[in-house]
């Protein structure tokens, strides 16, 4: 097996790109060889930054011999047709969650990789975390006994700030709003943490950001196990903040932005700090994805788990569009 970094070629350049170009760089498992983007003027200047070639079309790149994967930050309406591209000309695919706008691309985009024989991994980089990480230890170790409830809080403030010709803005480009683009990491976190997740209530609102999408958001969840939790997701707050309360019957963890992880045990009057150094959880996705692609171990999120993920929200946005409960077997059965 090759010591060599991944070679890998990135699409769709844009902010998030970036992000992961400065991830892959901080890594030095992966190596950045090549570019594309419809824009002449964005590529040239990812390339420039990156010290990558710029190639004048996707079809170049992925005939690149040189380019052995992907990293894929296009718009999520055409996360199928660049994987299908890219799975028939051999490259593996680094795609950024949600794997897809549908369930049934989701399934479809699976199904390409799985029939090329080249990998898939999912950017999930949230459940990484070293906080969720230490909490989901611990619930394998028994300490919390029977999980009963969680409460999550995703929220970031955008008003004034978002561009309404990009399509994470866009009903079209992004349905669900809020609670696809940012709300799918913590609806994956809660999954990881209290188990999969059968059915969802939710609700959808506009209240501050202009354009055509929700700003706020909020699913109750039903797990498999039987225990329930909560999301609220919002572009429409004052500040960026994230919170993930675990309850089960014999321990409760505290989770925020601003005062880290705490345990508070049953039997006890007050939660202990966690000290959880902070690790750098983009790396750590792109590292599993080289390593895959080199023979070595697979991806924590793949296509299948992602598309169960993309399916919470689908349920979600259904059940907040009909007032109904919702079950995921519904959604996936029918998209």
């Amino acid at each position: 097996m090759s010591s060599e970094p991944l070679r890998v070629g990135c699409i769709g350049i844009g902010w998030w790109s970036d992000v992961l170009a400065d991830a892959i760089q901080r890594s030095g498992k992966l190596e950045i060889v090549g570019c594309y983007t419809r824009s002449a003027e964005k590529r040239a200047a990812f390339a420039a930054k990156y010290r990558c070639r710029a190639t004048a079309s996707y079809e170049a790149l992925l005939a690149d011999r040189a380019v052995e994967a992907i990293v894929n930050t296009t718009p999520n309406d055409v996360h199928l047709e660049t994987t299908r591209a890219a799975a028939a000309a051999g490259k593996h695919v680094f795609l950024d969650k949600p794997i897809a706008n549908t369930v049934s691309d989701g399934r479809a985009i699976s199904a390409v990789c799985r029939t090329a024989g080249v990998v898939l991994a999912l950017g999930y980089q949230r459940r990484r975390e070293s906080h969720f990480r230490w909490i989901r230890r611990q619930i394998d170790a028994g300490a919390f006994g029977t999980l009963v409830n969680a409460e999550a809080n995703i929220s970031r403030d955008r008003l004034g700030k978002i561009d309404l010709s990009s399509w994470r803005y866009q009903a079209h480009g992004m349905p669900g709003g809020v609670m696809l683009q940012i709300g799918i990491h913590y609806t994956d976190v809660l999954s990881y943490l209290l188990g999969p997740i059968k059915a969802v209530r939710g609700q959808l609102a506009q209240l501050v950001l202009p354009g055509d999408n929700p700003d706020v958001a909020s699913l109750l969840l039903e797990h498999e196990s039987g225990a329930l939790s909560t999301l609220n997701a919002s572009y429409a707050s004052a500040s960026e903040y994230y919170l993930m309360n675990i309850y089960g019957k014999d321990a409760t963890a505290y989770y925020d932005l601003h005062s880290g992880l705490r345990l508070l045990k049953r039997g006890t009057d007050r939660p202990v700090a966690i000290p959880c150094p902070k690790n750098d959880a983009l790396v750590e996705e792109l590292e599993e994805f080289a390593a895959a692609v080199r023979g070595q171990g697979k991806p924590e999120m793949g296509g299948d788990d992602s598309t169960t993920s993309l399916a919470v929200i689908c349920a979600g946005i259904l059940a907040a569009r009909e007032g109904r409960r919702v079950e995921l077997a519904e959604v996936l059965k029918n998209d």
